[in-house]
């Protein structure tokens, strides 16, 4: 939950259809650099790309020190990149027939490279090491699953939830928290005026998909293979919606900011309601003063319906050095190795134990941050926006323009579903 950790989320999946189209045009060299490995035997070195965390340093020779003690003669080399480079920088590996072992993957765009089989199946690692993957909360795991077979080893965990502004709704004379998305805007209403809006919601990686799914509305059929989103229902709601942005009740920025725009709003104390993942308590309250446990309220949105944003370590199938490169992972994402990571980018992680270690370290610490992250660990069968679409990105830009139209008054609703409905459409059949 550290300020370094969270900017990098709203940049990661930027690349990624760019990714898709140099896997059109390199197919075949693909196939070949994924799958080199085994015949030929490699220095005894694995290597870890991580994810824009250049100052976990300390934590990250921890990793490495237990490794080595089961693995004294392997040596570790660690990459650390930008989630805008990281896509383009794993092409040119893969095609090199020098992918790294271990990388450090969030949102959907492990997708693209598990459907093109660039990723190892971990599920007879999973399997075989019980121990480990008892530790590691179910729901979580299964949000690495594409096609029945796991993906990832589960780092750190975060999920939407409504951030409250107490000082905003003292103001209107709202004495209690909303229980329904109609509350919720009725709240939002009397704390909008001159300068201030009542609502703000964080748009990529489908972070905004609880408000749609709270309204009982699902983004496509149980099988996926359909759009299921343009109905009368949804029509209904993206009008008010979009009625509601216009008079400024839901800040524009909603849907066309990332992260620091929405969040820097809701820092200057201007907005009364932040939908986001955890990760932004910390980023926000490091630039306001006036930010607390007292003034910032952390509850779960109505409904209980959430996105998930987390990230976790994924295993290139061409690793020459496979079972070690597991080892590590293991290491790095449970027991000791979980613990010191979470205490060092203030993050709760996807091992259970570890979570009960983490908590006591925040209460003891950091107690403002305390309330935010119960929520992460509620409510895990209402997870929503999730799903495992092998082109996940072309689904993102084929379906939010269309939506971001509709909600600032540019297209009717109407008009903006039916042509989203479509492109969605096309780019499910060609999956």
């Amino acid at each position: 939950m550290n300020e370094g950790g969270t900017a990098r989320r709203d940049k990661g999946g930027r690349n990624v259809k760019k990714f898709a189209m140099l896997l059109a045009a390199g197919a075949m060299a693909l196939t070949a650099g994924f799958m080199t490995g085994g015949a030929n035997a490699a220095d005894k070195k694995i290597t870890v790309v991580t994810w824009n965390i250049p100052y976990y340093k300390d934590g990250f020779q921890k990793w490495v020190d237990a490794f080595k003690k089961i693995h004294p003669d392997f040596d570790v080399e660690r990459i650390d990149m930008k989630g805008t480079e990281l896509p383009a920088w794993y092409q040119t590996q893969v095609v090199a027939g020098t992918p790294p072992d271990i990388l450090d993957l969030q949102g959907g765009i492990w997708l693209e490279y598990a459907s093109q089989g660039g990723l190892t199946d971990l599920t007879p690692y999973l399997k075989r090491d019980k121990e480990y993957t008892d530790r590691i909360y179910p729901e979580v795991l299964n949000n690495w699953v594409y096609e029945g077979k796991n993906y990832g080893a589960p780092m750190y965990i975060s999920k939407t939830l409504l951030f409250l502004n107490r000082k905003m709704m003292k103001e209107a004379g709202i004495e209690k928290d909303p229980t329904s998305f109609d509350e919720m805007m009725a709240d939002a209403e009397k704390m909008t005026g001159p300068g201030k809006s009542g609502f703000m919601t964080l748009n990529f990686d489908w972070l905004y998909w609880p408000l749609f799914k709270m309204n009982g509305i699902d983004f496509v059929t149980p099988d996926l293979k359909k759009a299921a989103f343009n109905t009368p229902k949804t029509v209904a709601l993206v009008k008010r919606l979009a009625d509601l942005t216009k008079k400024g009740v839901i800040d524009k920025i909603s849907w066309t900011g990332r992260w620091v725009e929405p969040n820097g709003a809701f820092a200057a104390g201007t907005v009364g309601m932040l939908h986001a993942h955890a990760p932004a308590y910390l980023w926000f309250k490091s630039k306001a003063d006036w930010v607390n446990s007292d003034t910032v309220g952390a509850i779960n949105l109505p409904g209980d319906w959430s996105t998930p944003n987390s990230h976790a370590f994924v295993m290139s199938a061409g690793s020459k050095h496979p079972e070690e490169a597991w080892d590590f992972m293991k290491i790095a994402t449970s027991g000791d190795g979980a613990v010191t990571f979470g205490e060092q980018t203030n993050n709760l992680m996807g091992d259970k134990i570890a979570d009960q270690e983490l908590m006591k370290y925040f209460e003891k610490n950091i107690p403002a941050v305390v309330p935010a992250l119960k929520t992460q660990l509620e409510h895990f069968d209402k997870l929503t926006g999730n799903w495992p679409f092998a082109k996940d990105a072309e689904i993102k830009d084929a379906f939010y323009p269309e939506l971001q139209a509709a909600l600032l008054g540019q297209k009717s609703a109407e008009d903006a579903l039916n042509a989203a409905e479509q492109k969605v459409n096309r780019i499910l059949q060609s999956q």
